[in-house]
């Protein structure tokens, strides 16, 4: 695949909660169109990484930038405005309205936030717009259903769809396949490749799934008490001594 361009850059991040170092020295770049995933045991670093990029935490040390932007310490709206959104690991949806209505509800703050003409998503486009995404991702038929009458699965699928209604050029999905069934993680991984390509979406996942990781990335990179001990391709990482000693253990015989 090819990429043009780097799209997000973390130079030498580093968060610290009091005495607690969660990230030291954290450096690594998303090219355009890549899906690149970090992975490492608990505690590891990566929700702080992601909540930083996101905005939700300030670096203590370092810089992200965005499109060339620094955007470290910018609040977590203006950082969704400049497009990047985010999917949580607990499932982040309005369970009390139907699924339409919660990527519609998504859809149309953008719109309005945007004020862009030629928006996919000003109001009068946004059925349409919402309608192909449920179609995307299974859940036309469930269309009027409420949200919390949907599987775990479906649940999970329903808020990519409500961060891809923000019209993102960067995707950050906090274990997006956490609690689906075997069958439903091999779709997810498919389904998030699919959606990436067909978009020109660059992807940045945090994923404890070896196979989806190993399976659905262009680069990984290895966090362990906050730093970054590996970066590369999948399998190079996956036959990393440092990696295979730290995190994935011996491969099965």
């Amino acid at each position: 695949m090819a990429h043009d361009g780097v799209v997000l850059e973390v130079d030498a991040i580093s968060k610290s909660f009091g005495a607690l170092a969660a990230l030291s020295k954290v450096s690594f770049a998303v090219r355009r169109g890549q899906v690149f995933s970090v992975i490492g045991p608990n505690g590891a670093g990566k929700s702080t990484l992601f909540n930083v990029v996101s905005g939700l935490h300030t670096p203590t040390a370092g810089r992200v930038r965005f499109n060339g932007r620094d955007i470290g310490g910018l609040p977590p709206e203006t950082i969704n405005r400049l497009g990047i959104a985010k999917t949580f690991q607990i499932t982040n949806i309005f369970p009390e309205i139907s699924v339409f209505e919660n990527v519609r509800v998504a859809a149309q703050s953008r719109a309005r936030e945007s004020g862009r003409l030629a928006s996919l998503w000003r109001l009068p486009d946004v059925e349409t717009g919402v309608a192909e995404l449920l179609r995307a991702f299974g859940l036309a038929a469930k269309r009027d259903e409420l949200a919390e009458n949907l599987s775990h699965g479906e649940q999970r699928y329903l808020e990519i769809c409500l961060a891809l209604a923000t019209e993102p050029t960067l995707l950050l999905l906090d274990e997006p396949t956490a609690g689906m069934t075997p069958g439903e993680t091999k779709e997810a991984t498919a389904l998030i490749r699919q959606i990436a390509a067909a978009r020109g979406l660059t992807v940045l996942l945090i994923e404890h799934d070896m196979s989806v990781v190993m399976g659905i990335s262009d680069q990984v990179a290895v966090l362990h008490f906050g730093e970054k001990i590996a970066e590369g391709p999948p399998e190079q990482i996956r036959n990393d001594p440092q990696v295979i000693e730290a995190y994935l253990g011996p491969p099965e015989a």
